[in-house]
């Protein structure tokens, strides 16, 4: 028993590892995005700690993730009777974590193109208006917000790209996770209330707005006029943390909502984990 607490007490100490890493890679970070540094003799620099940058948040990802299967891994083989126990049994078969995987990569997809990380614009040809080379990739190392910087983009055709902004990696994972953490959860507890079925679907939607918020005010246009959807995206940015605040918590919260009725009276998971 000793041994399975152990494993979940380390989980979480990784877990929290890698999320102080990348807030300290930010705030860091942050501090080289003043545009009189990007001399010519600093800009060699800078690009290198900008490699450095996405070498280290891969590194805190792998972390994380090492920290939730240890943690997971824990709680089943320690089988508490407890909210966080019964999400891990439930989640823990074979099927689960087929669900688990399909949702985290569909949803991430999904982000990807309302988000901007993914870009596919037909009227525009890179090759001629920015002058890329096809296909081929570059880190612009300056100069933005913390968490918007470095950036990284890439020319996959003359149509299609990618532009990866740091804030908008890390939210995307951090959804995509706890959308597809719901997903697994909902199908097995497929007697679940409507109320808690709601409630993750509306933690999943407003996520999808977090990385993106001028998305919300371009799909309301078209039902409420250009002008009033501007004037609602600048509106929609400014409140970017709101929909973070709104999210990210109703995704968290959710699980154990529907970790409750799978619970027994004795505190036991009513699921076979099998």
């Amino acid at each position: 028993m000793n041994e399975r607490l152990e494993s979940v007490s380390k989980g979480k100490k990784l877990i929290i590892l890698g999320f102080i890493t990348i807030i300290a890679l930010f705030i860091l970070y942050g501090r080289y995005q003043d545009p009189e540094l990007l001399t010519p003799s600093a800009i060699d620099s800078i690009q290198r700690i900008a490699y450095g940058f996405y070498i280290t948040l891969v590194a805190a990802f792998g972390a994380i993730a090492f920290g939730l299967y240890r943690y997971h891994k824990g709680k089943v083989m320690a089988n508490q009777k407890n909210l966080s126990t019964i999400i891990a049994l439930t989640t823990w078969n074979s099927k689960s974590r087929k669900i688990f995987v399909v949702t985290f990569i569909g949803y991430g997809m999904f982000f990807s193109l309302a988000s901007g990380t993914l870009v596919y614009q037909p009227e525009v040809n890179f090759a001629i208006h920015y002058g890329a080379t096809i296909p081929s990739g570059f880190i612009a190392p300056c100069c933005d917000g913390p968490g918007y910087m470095p950036k990284i983009i890439v020319y996959l055709t003359e149509h299609v790209g990618l532009q990866i902004i740091p804030i908008n990696l890390v939210l995307q994972v951090i959804v995509s996770y706890l959308v597809g953490l719901n997903a697994a959860i909902a199908v097995s507890a497929y007697g679940i209330s409507k109320k808690g079925r709601g409630a993750s679907t509306i933690g999943a939607a407003t996520g999808l707005f977090i990385a993106c918020p001028t998305c919300a005010g371009t799909f309301l246009s078209i039902f409420i006029g250009t002008a009033s959807g501007i004037a609602l995206s600048i509106a929609l940015t400014q409140m970017q943390t709101l929909f973070i605040a709104i999210s990210i918590p109703v995704l968290i919260i959710t699980p154990f909502v529907m970790a409750k009725k799978l619970q027994n009276s004795d505190g036991s998971c009513k699921i076979d984990p099998k």
